[in-house]
């Protein structure tokens, strides 16, 4: 009896030294909801984005555009609204990048700031190959967007979408990306989209895709629409802040884009074509046609070679050698290892320009 109660003893001592550091240690154990609420008000607060919300949205503004229309009543010509969309403020000099078709045709443009200024925008440049435009307007104290030039874009990250969708005021959409260089999207085949199911509708093109802390990755564009009478929804697509930066600081420099300019369409091998020619799996692309009179055309390439090297480098596809191309400067020398039934050849090509599209 007394060595049972010795041992009931021990237990009950050491059932009250294990509660007491527990309490210490955890002092929300005191509270009638246990261990609920903390972890609760944890979790609310890590899925909650209004800090990135908050460094980002006032780089956003809205966008409004008037053209010159004759009355039906005189023939004077007065302006009125023509579209509206988004923009985003990418320095302290007051640029910002939007996209093309938002202002296109535009007689004025007008900015507003989520601050409540409103500015008269000047058109800096456009470039209908990406659908991208910089704007400038001159003001103080300009809030530029977070952008991060070392922030990789990956599958499955949470991205916002921040615009003016139906001129209902600044709005946040949330979603993850869904895919990335999604190219059949445009006829320029430039742009090299992001696909996101963050919502994107009328009013939001030109306006910031951003992720998680807040920073740009991304231009909103445009929504896929199979026709008009199919409604589709979560497939929306950026323009890579990569890509649009570049595109920004070429016009700002030059007020164009200027691109090398090869001069051929090709599709990229299959796997039995690869193994019949002792390439690797996705090496090299197939010419299917040279535009007449172009570079490609007048150094020699004819449909049917299989363009396997740019300047001694590996082709992965046809998306890769047409941005390669593209970054060449006009008149440089290239050289292109082509396979060209069954033997290797060496062709150097020198670079047209490519031509800028023409407004519509």
């Amino acid at each position: 009896m007394k060595n049972l109660w010795s041992y009931v003893s021990k237990s009950i001592l050491l059932g009250i030294a294990v509660a007491a550091v527990l309490l210490l240690a955890l002092p929300q154990l005191q509270n009638k909801q246990g261990l609920t609420q903390p972890f609760s008000l944890g979790l609310s607060e890590q899925m909650s984005f209004a800090a990135a919300v908050k460094r980002a949205a006032p780089s956003v503004v809205n966008i409004y555009t008037r053209t010159y229309q004759k009355s039906t009543i005189n023939s004077k010509a007065t302006l009125r609204p023509q579209s509206l969309g988004s923009g985003v403020i990418m320095n302290k000099k007051g640029y910002l990048l939007t996209n093309y078709h938002v202002i296109a045709n535009a007689d004025q443009i007008i900015v507003a700031l989520q601050d409540g200024r409103f500015f008269t925008a000047e058109l800096i440049g456009f470039d209908q190959y990406t659908d991208l435009a910089v704007l400038s307007i001159d003001a103080k104290n300009l809030p530029s967007i977070p952008q991060s030039k070392h922030e990789q874009t990956n599958i499955g990250d949470v991205v916002l979408a921040i615009g003016n969708p139906y001129n209902l005021g600044q709005t946040i959409t949330q979603g993850i990306i869904s895919a990335r260089g999604r190219i059949g999207m445009s006829t320029t085949g430039h742009q090299n989209f992001l696909q996101t199911d963050a919502a994107i509708n009328e009013g939001n093109s030109g306006g910031a895709l951003v992720n998680s802390l807040g920073e740009l990755v991304g231009i909103n564009t445009a929504s896929f629409q199979v026709s008009e009478n199919v409604e589709t929804m979560g497939i929306s697509f950026a323009i890579p802040y990569p890509l649009a930066v570049k595109i920004m600081n070429s016009l700002i420099a030059n007020g164009r884009v200027i691109r090398g300019y090869l001069g051929i369409e090709g599709t990229s091998i299959n796997t039995v074509m690869a193994k019949l020619l002792g390439l690797k799996a996705n090496q090299g692309i197939v010419v299917q046609n040279t535009a007449p009179d172009s570079p490609a055309e007048k150094a020699g390439l004819v449909t049917g070679d299989v363009v396997i090297k740019f300047n001694e480098t590996e082709i992965d596809n046809v998306i890769w050698l047409m941005d390669v191309v593209a970054e060449q400067r006009p008149g440089s020398k290239i050289n292109l290892t082509v396979i060209r039934e069954g033997k290797q050849l060496d062709i150097s090509v020198t670079l047209g320009e490519l031509q800028a599209l023409q407004p519509q």
